[in-house]
């Protein structure tokens, strides 16, 4: 069916949410707008780390020294360059220096196993890395590449480059059902879209915005583009660890007003530090299931308006929906807890059988608008699966079909209700059950194995696998060592329990529910 119809009702609370259009560049990519702010507030801070500052104008000549080492190394516009840099402001000169080159940055973690740095590698033709790593100690799935340190001279003039909106910026690898990662290339205006004519956060000159993600996190881009397209200051989060009395000091310190944290992290806080927040303005937080009694607490203590639940997968660029929360009409369970209304230049619909879904009635969240990736890198089938164009309402319409499910209120805020798979979110990152299986089941030793979300110590979600072992040499560590070797660490089971049989349900699969309750069976580590 290549329309999507739907009743009076329907078309009503559709039209409405999706009326979103705010002012957005559509004539400039991500360089020619940072360099703009770079002209126009040469000496405003642009970066903090630690005890240090850099202006608009050092980052600029940073990142066009960089562009020019680039350039004579063969950069041309269109090229994909790997980042392996921890946060600092090497990272930040590196991304703007690949942009000002017309490239794209494909940030990964050095730390990833061998083969997944290889793919990603080969996926996205990347044939130069910045990183801060002396070559000689790089692992061998780095040799093939032009090594570069962000470390060079700085140069003032910007390059005689231009980015256009429709170019790619960057590449995130997110999880796959295949068992291998999945290429979400972003354009640079889908960044414009997501921070441009804000309505979830004030995004300004004076924003004060902390840098809290993992650059390969896509929380990032809004984290770093949100302040820097603004004229407003990146704060950068000191430490790689994250401590409640770090975070407080580097808020106060520098007046950090807007921060991002993922559902984990924020009920943390909440908990056991919420002093840290008290001077932010805005209070993202999204990514998994939220706990009812932890955003209870944070608005009762920050007030309303302040904390503002997020929605939105790496396919339509970071945020899709917002929700900011008041005591007044906050529900009581977390089934009935609203993802919100569409973000400027998005539009969003709930479809179910190809038509679009009432107030009331669960369907699929589709999404629209610029923000939309053109699809995964080297995946056609995949992405005509999940890149649709439908007629609604008399307009032509590319959507992403998210496979979350959700249902519209009478007010038009949409309401989570699940998966139609087995993709789950974990701190903050997006992983398919299927590519941990996948490992799983071609690991030395294991006969079957079954992937399912529980709970770890301090009652937050966790992955948990279970393994019916073919021989005695199969223990939980083995499991475990062998999907170091293919799977980055926050894909790691948290526990491996080994079983002499799955439980099965009445209709032959595997019953999840009786696993993850059940304590007998056999059990090595």
């Amino acid at each position: 069916m290549d329309r999507l119809s739907g009743g009076d009702a329907a078309l009503s609370v559709h039209r409405r949410i999706n009326r979103t259009e705010a002012p957005c560049p559509e004539d400039r990519g991500v360089k020619e707008l940072f360099e703009a702010v770079a002209a126009r507030l040469p000496d405003t801070r642009a970066l903090v780390h630690r005890e240090s500052a850099l202006t608009y104008r050092e980052l600029n000549r940073s990142a066009n020294g960089i562009a020019a080492v680039l350039r004579r190394r063969g950069v041309v516009p269109g090229a994909a360059v790997a980042v392996g840099i921890a946060r600092s402001p090497e990272l930040i000169a590196a991304i703007l220096g690949i942009l000002k080159c017309g490239g794209h940055y494909v940030p990964v973690d050095l730390a990833w196993p061998a083969e997944r740095l290889r793919g990603i590698f080969e996926e996205t033709g990347a044939a130069h890395l910045l990183t801060e790593g002396a070559p000689q100690e790089l692992a061998p799935e780095c040799a093939a590449l032009d090594v570069l340190s962000p470390r060079v001279p700085p140069v003032d003039e910007n390059p005689e480059v231009r980015t256009r909106p429709g170019d790619i910026a960057y590449v995130n690898f997110t999880s796959g059902s295949t068992g291998r990662p999945k290429g979400v290339p972003i354009r640079h205006r889908s960044i414009a879209r997501l921070v441009f004519g804000a309505r979830y956060a004030d995004l300004g000159e004076h924003t004060a915005l902390l840098q809290l993600a993992p650059v390969y996190f896509d929380a990032a881009t809004f984290e770093i583009w949100g302040a820097l397209l603004h004229g407003g200051t990146c704060v950068l989060y000191p430490s790689p660890w994250i401590r409640l009395s770090e975070l407080k000091r580097t808020v106060e310190t520098h007046g950090v007003n807007v921060v991002f944290l993922t559902t984990a992290l924020f009920n943390t806080v909440v908990d056991e530090g919420p002093a840290a927040l008290d001077p932010v303005d805005t209070v993202l937080t999204g990514g998994e299931t939220h706990s009812m009694r932890h955003l209870r607490k944070a608005v009762e203590r920050y007030g309303p308006g302040r904390v503002v639940n997020v929605y939105g997968p790496t396919e339509c660029t970071t945020f899709a929906t917002y929700h900011p929360l008041e005591l007044d009409g906050m529900p009581e369970t977390v089934g009935d807890l609203p993802i919100g209304i569409p973000l400027q230049n998005t539009r969003l619909y709930v479809v179910d059988e190809g038509s679009l879904c009432p107030p009331g009635r669960v369907g699929e969240i589709w999404l629209a608008g610029p923000g939309l990736s053109p699809g995964y890198l080297g995946a056609p089938e995949a992405t005509a699966e999940r890149f649709v164009e439908r007629e609604i309402d008399g307009v032509r319409e590319r959507l992403y079909r998210t496979g979350d499910l959700g249902r519209l209120r009478e007010d038009g805020n949409v309401v989570f209700v699940g998966r139609q798979d087995d993709q789950v979110k974990i701190n903050g990152f997006r992983i398919e059950l299927d590519e941990i299986a996948h490992h799983l089941d071609r690991c030395p030793g294991v006969r079957f194995s079954h992937v399912a979300v529980g709970e770890n110590g301090a009652g937050e979600k966790a992955l948990v696998a279970f393994v019916v072992p073919c021989e005695d040499r199969c223990t939980a560590g083995s499991v475990t060592a062998y999907l170091r070797e293919k799977l980055p660490s926050y894909m790691i089971p948290t526990a491996i329990h080994l079983r002499d049989s799955l439980p099965l349900s009445g209709t032959g699969k595997v019953d999840r529910r009786a696993l993850l309750t059940s304590t007998t069976g056999k059990q090595r580590t």
